[in-house]
């Protein structure tokens, strides 16, 4: 039975894939849905008719949940088809003001499970299999105020590259998808309303369009895949403007 796991399913462009991701991976039969809240993941169980459907309420930020979900997949020994690193946070705040928690845990959560979930997972991935990890338009350059956050997500999106490269005698692919702010819970939960002039400037992406975008970049094998005209721009800006320079106009 072909199985996809989706973490951070429970909200924003995590909870969006597992809506649509059955229109590009039909093959998909069963599906693992992980987030903290178990309320929101029973209510979008409901949504997937006719598949097969497990909520693991994990905070992957903790060692215990990461072994429940190792224990868990040595027991039913699944086919994974998918793996949508969706789970992730972010924060505003310097280095030296923000409380070292909430630093912290953007390291946890963005970079330590993201790769742990991946390790467990890629054994159980055959020829076709595709990862697709949620990275940012921060990965591009780093961004003052929002310095550990943008760090993690350049992690995420190098991690990709190299990840990609390492699957290919498996015939398993990895694709980042890097984009611009979304309206989703996530902005208010980084303290940004508000409190920084950048994000009011951006145009912002419609996360429905996000993706339907990144689930057949995932497909097709793309190994980044950018959203928006706009940030198609800022990512090549990115690649020829000395990080040192840029990172004086990109501050949140």
């Amino acid at each position: 039975m072909k199985t996809a796991i989706i973490t951070g399913a429970s909200s924003g462009l995590g909870q969006e894939l597992v809506r649509q991701m059955k229109d590009v991976f039909p093959e998909i039969e069963c599906c693992w849905l992980i987030a903290r809240r178990s309320n929101r993941l029973k209510v979008l169980a409901e949504e997937l008719k006719g598949m097969d459907v497990a909520c693991l309420p994990l905070d992957l930020c903790d060692p215990m949940s990461l072994m429940t979900l190792q224990e868990k997949l040595t027991e039913e020994q699944p086919e994974i088809a998918l793996l949508a690193n969706c789970a992730g946070c972010g924060y505003l705040g310097r280095i030296g003001e923000l409380d070292t928690a909430s630093q912290t845990r953007m390291v946890d959560l963005n970079v330590r499970a993201l790769t742990a979930v991946t390790n467990m997972t890629v054994p159980y991935m055959m020829a076709g299999s595709r990862i697709l990890n949620v990275s940012s338009i921060a990965s591009f350059c780093p961004n003052p105020r929002m310095t550990v956050y943008s760090s993690t997500k350049a992690y995420v999106s190098s991690f990709t590259i190299g990840l990609s490269e390492e699957l290919r005698r498996k015939d398993v692919t990895a694709t980042a998808v890097c984009p611009g702010p979304m309206e989703t819970e996530f902005l208010p939960l980084a303290g940004i309303p508000g409190h920084s002039s950048t994000f009011e400037f951006l145009p912002y992406c419609d996360q429905v369009r996000v993706a339907k975008g990144a689930l057949r970049a995932a497909r097709a094998g793309r190994t980044i895949y950018t959203p928006m005209l706009f940030y198609k721009f800022y990512r090549v800006l990115a690649k020829v403007t000395p990080a040192k320079l840029l990172v004086k106009f990109v501050k949140t």
